[in-house]
């Protein structure tokens, strides 16, 4: 008798536990998420440059203590702004993220105000193997030749022109997201328009090479450029010594003979050729 009740104590409490748990599952589950909102994220991966499409869009809840400084609500409020930085599926959008209303797509939407893009023409060599992405940063060296002086002949010269050069694009794509590399013909890059027309300039008297540098390094490279002579570690020849100039002799107007006669006679002057003339019944000595 007593084995039975306390049997039927045991099951009553194991039902009464379940029952507690079913109700409280299905209490949380009716209850509103609290402290919760909703952004704008974007639905598949885009790439800077392009146009937003209302199925690029999609609403997806987020905490309210963690949301994105200026995240977006309204994602009929985007169909059409473009990106000016690429996004990852799910990643918030943001005011920062966008180019100004009314832009277009394009490159032309990733330009930073006041600057302007120039594209110049490379190959595998001079675009770095392909790894000079749309994002990286670069210097631009050209080799030309030094024009020749008065004092030295033309030599060959390679020099940094330009420095921390942003890449734009490469070929005709602008997207960021690529780690591998891709050789292309032309890359396209952000300058302002002083260093536009250097670059313009640069490749008309010579070649170009792009160099690869560190994204977070501001360093500039101070350099001399490197010629023939700093690549060999030749003594520089010496600078020619001007001849001094050679005295000019004004001579002198021709005297009398009678004059000469004199002055020869009465100075003790330095010995000189003399001779005899006869001249019928005169003579005389002439000096020369």
């Amino acid at each position: 008798m007593k084995n039975r009740r306390a049997l039927m104590m045991m099951a009553l409490a194991v039902l009464l536990g379940l029952l507690a748990v079913l109700l409280a599952s299905h209490w949380l589950l009716r209850q509103t998420p609290a402290g919760k909102g909703h952004v704008v994220v974007a639905a598949a991966d885009v790439s800077l440059g392009q146009r937003l499409a209302p199925e690029m869009l999609r609403l997806a809840e987020w905490p309210a203590e963690s949301l994105p400084q200026g995240a977006l609500q309204d994602p009929l409020k985007l169909a059409g702004r473009v990106l000016k930085s690429s996004v990852l599926r799910g990643e918030p959008l943001s005011e920062a993220k966008l180019a100004p209303i009314g832009t277009l797509g394009g490159l032309s939407a990733l330009i930073t105000e006041g600057r302007r893009a120039i594209t110049v023409r490379v190959n595998d060599v001079i675009g770095v193997a392909g790894f000079a992405l749309p994002g990286n940063y670069v210097d631009i060296i050209v080799s030309t030749q030094q024009d020749a002086s008065e004092r030295s002949h033309s030599r060959n010269i390679s020099k940094i022109v330009l420095e921390r050069i942003l890449v734009l694009a490469v070929a005709q794509e602008v997207g960021r997201d690529e780690t591998r590399p891709r050789v292309v013909n032309a890359v396209t890059l952000e300058v302002t328009p002083a260093q536009a027309e250097n670059l313009d300039l640069a490749r008309s008297v010579g070649s170009l090479s792009l160099v690869l540098r560190n994204q977070v390094d501001p360093q500039p490279g101070i350099t001399a450029g490197a010629t023939k002579l700093t690549l060999l570690g030749a003594a520089p020849e010496p600078e020619p010594v001007a001849a001094p100039p050679t005295p000019v002799s004004t001579p002198r107007p021709a005297a009398p003979r009678a004059a000469r006669t004199v002055a020869t006679v009465g100075a003790k002057a330095a010995p000189s050729l003399c001779s005899g003339v006869i001249d019928g019944a005169r003579q005389w000595r002439e000096c020369f």
